[in-house]
């Protein structure tokens, strides 16, 4: 049965509540401000530790890594959904902070005394490739740790980027969010039916493209993910198709600290290609997430179990 459409006041009302709700939000996001951020995330991650095994996702969590790691016993499951709270509790602390977490800037006369994200040479270099090659790329991540702070590095090492977002529904909260980021991020685009155009268009203008690429997508194409079929966005490997920009994949790992990162950019990874020497969108899928997967399995506490990725 179709579902009758809202009244006049229901949408009135519905407009009132997400206005007091984005209110609230910005509000507790500006207290967050103001906040030791390495201090609130080493209360909170430890907090979600015993919290988090009380919220329906810790059974989500859980069935997923049993169906993932199946010689692992039920103990080792709980200690690593305990990290994997725990590094949330962590990232919710570092929400309302991103735009000051600080990178390592080659060209800064003079480095923070303490980086909260660090890269060695070999990434730095590759950086500075992107930087001044005048090709464009396109850069996958994955929900790793912080997932945002590997978007901080292009504009440290002045490098154009425009990055693959999903809006929040509230107008306020959008507004408040990426407000704080566009500054430190490059530029923000929403998904939805035009975002493949405009990403398009900045690969053929030469500027680089990033996205998050480990989360169910119901129209993506089948891959292999932990020995069970999966659904991926492809995305990323149609523009490699259609444009010929060159992939890479980025992360961050979490540190012994819990408030540092250490971060990686890989070099050009070769995408599968049909009979007639095409991007094959599938196989290209499937190189991408074998290297996620890889990632999760070197820090499996770090990653988000928490949603439903195989269905």
């Amino acid at each position: 049965m179709a579902r009758r459409p809202r009244s006049k006041a229901g949408r009135a009302l519905k407009s009132a509540g997400d206005r007091i709700l984005g209110w609230l939000t910005i509000t507790a996001l500006g207290l967050l401000r103001r906040l030791d951020r390495k201090r609130m995330a080493n209360m909170i991650g430890p907090m979600m530790r015993h919290v988090g095994p009380w919220l329906p996702e810790h059974r989500i969590g859980r069935s997923n890594l049993a169906a993932a790691f199946p010689d692992k016993l039920p103990e080792d499951i709980e200690t690593i959904l305990g990290g994997v709270w725990d590094n949330l509790g962590r990232y919710a602390a570092e929400f309302a902070h991103i735009d000051r977490m600080t990178i390592y800037n080659p060209d800064a006369p003079q480095q923070p005394a303490d980086l909260d994200a660090v890269y060695d040479q070999t990434t730095r270099d590759r950086f500075l490739q992107l930087r001044d090659s005048g090709k464009p790329s396109l850069v996958f991540s994955a929900h790793l740790a912080n997932w945002e702070v590997p978007a901080l590095a292009p504009a440290s090492y002045n490098v154009r980027v425009n990055l693959l977002y999903r809006r929040p529904n509230i107008g306020g909260i959008a507004d408040a969010v990426v407000k704080m980021r566009a500054g430190c991020m490059g530029n923000l685009i929403p998904t939805g039916l035009d975002a493949p155009v405009r990403l398009a268009n900045a690969l053929e203008r030469g500027e680089h493209v990033g996205m998050l690429v480990d989360q169910h997508f119901v129209k993506g194409v089948d891959v292999v993910f932990f020995g069970r079929w999966a659904k991926a966005n492809p995305l990323i490997a149609q523009l490699a198709r259609h444009t010929g920009a060159a992939i890479r994949g980025v992360r961050v790992v979490r540190q012994a600290d819990g408030v540092s990162f250490w971060g990686e950019l890989t070099d050009e990874i070769a995408p599968a290609r049909d009979s007639d020497g095409k991007v094959d969108i599938q196989g290209t899928m499937q190189i991408i997430t074998s290297i996620v997967e890889g990632w999760v399995r070197e820090h499996p506490e770090q990653w988000l179990w928490l949603h439903r990725r195989w269905r």
